[in-house]
């Protein structure tokens, strides 16, 4: 039974943040469909700040009325809510409308909007239901959690990325012939997109089953929540408002045995004490703003500002280089969790050190969508390689980054906790917003066809 409970809760947590991450491993493949193009990712980032308003009004309500919201009725709600969407949106993806005077992926953004509802709620439904089964489950819903972001990028590597073919098309009257090697001055280039190994709406398929797994696993684990009680407090301090790919923070509330009794609930500085050694050192005033810095800096860059352009930093090398960034960037993150959680790092130090190089990883990143569509190496294989090696580091050195600052305010309080909650919410919201004008209102960052770019050797 012990075998059955960690397998359903594994699955469980696989539906945590499978909807987003997988959008966001598709994206190489949709961007080339819908009328958005190089802008989507800017928009999915801005779609999942605004699907926020789920945890917020369930805070609320845990605050102003509490048990009114009966927690698995919730669970269930946005559970159905993501199987349905994932349905809807195999058969509705590619549906556009106009509107204000241009073409808009009406059935992507707003599926997506309900999608990211669902994933956010998550982060403060699924891991309090959890509390209520032994600890020793906690762990494993966490590997699940990580399997939300390496699942998706898996099937995305086997579904393959899209060749490019550059046709030469020849005008001839009132017809249009396409030539692989036209001798005829009157020709223009065309961009041509070979179809992947199977399709988007698979794809979909293919998630929203993962999403059936996941209500199926939870029907269970509450008939053997009700047999398995424990006595563990609801961990209250999970309850943070993060916007992307899985909860990281979430990560402190069961890294091993934590000692409450010594804790308070300010932020007065002190020594923080629990049963990890490595706990037992103060401080101070500077100590934590340094830590809430790097927590609102770190998650502006990773939730906002760089996902907003990494069309402009990785199509200019071709759609494979995207693909890998986009899928193996996924994977670096719960990668990132899991050597957190086998080799857990607090010194300060060196999480400035590992945040200075992710940022250095993702200046690197952004320089190249400043250049787009001329980036630096653009013509060699060493800029593929560079620009895919980049986004993995970026996106895995920073994650550990924030994996970490968790299990150090874990152990200091709760309200440590609610604070980097906040801080995560804010930094991630600063970077969307900041970044959407500056990609869709003023054009800062230029796109262009694969086939037509016209770059100096």
């Amino acid at each position: 039974m012990a075998f059955v409970t960690h397998l359903l809760a594994c699955i469980f947590g696989t539906g945590a943040w499978v909807a987003i991450n997988g959008l966001w491993v598709e994206l190489p493949l949709i961007v080339n469909d819908l009328p958005e193009g190089w802008y989507l990712p800017s928009y999915l980032t801005i779609i999942i700040q605004m699907a926020n308003i789920g945890p917020l009004l369930v805070t609320l309500m845990h605050k102003i009325k509490p048990g009114l919201l009966k927690e698995v009725a919730v669970i269930y709600t946005i559970i159905f809510l993501g199987v349905v969407a994932l349905f809807l949106l195999a058969f509705l993806w590619k549906e556009t409308t106009w509107i204000a005077g241009r073409m808009h992926s009406t059935g992507f953004l707003t599926l997506t909007f309900f999608l990211s509802l669902v994933d956010c709620t998550s982060s403060v439904t699924f891991l309090p239901f959890m509390m209520q089964l032994q600890s020793k489950y906690i762990t494993t819903y966490f590997i699940g959690e990580g399997l939300s972001g390496l699942i998706p990028g898996l099937l995305s590597l086997i579904q393959g990325f899209g060749l490019v073919k550059c046709v030469n098309i020849t005008q001839n009257g009132n017809t249009t012939q396409a030539w692989l090697n036209a001798t005829d001055n009157n020709y223009q280039i065309e961009t041509q997109y070979l179809p992947a190994n199977f399709s988007v709406q698979v794809f979909m398929f293919l998630l929203c089953i993962m999403m059936l797994f996941c209500l199926v696993a939870f029907f269970f684990l509450t008939r053997l929540s009700k047999k398995d009680v424990s006595n563990v407090t609801l961990c209250q301090s999970t309850i943070t408002l993060d916007s992307f790919s899985t909860t990281d923070e979430q990560l402190s509330c069961n890294m091993g045995p934590s000692d409450t009794s010594n804790s308070t609930d300010d932020l007065t500085p002190g020594r923080a004490t629990s049963s990890h050694p490595d706990d037992n050192v103060e401080f101070s005033w500077g100590h934590f703003a340094l830590i809430y810095f790097l927590t609102g800096w770190v998650n502006a860059l990773t939730n906002g500002v760089l996902p907003s352009i990494q069309t402009y930093s990785c199509m200019p090398y071709g759609n494979l280089a995207y693909h890998l960034s986009a899928v193996l960037g996924s994977m670096a993150n719960p990668l990132a969790c899991l050597i957190a959680m086998f080799l857990p790092n607090r010194s300060l130090i060196l999480l400035v050190v590992l945040s200075v190089l992710g940022t250095g990883f993702g200046a690197y990143n952004m320089m190249t969508a400043v250049m787009s569509p001329c980036p630096i190496l653009q013509s060699s294989t060493w800029g593929v390689v560079l620009i895919v090696i980049s986004w993995i580091l970026f996106m895995g050195t920073l994650s550990y980054v924030k994996v970490m600052i968790g299990v150090i305010l874990r152990s200091r309080s709760h309200s440590a906790l609610v604070w980097c909650g906040a801080v995560v919410q804010l930094g991630s919201m600063i970077g969307s917003f900041v970044m959407f004008p500056l990609v869709n209102v003023y054009g800062f960052f230029r796109s262009a066809d694969l086939c037509n770019m016209k770059c100096p050797p």
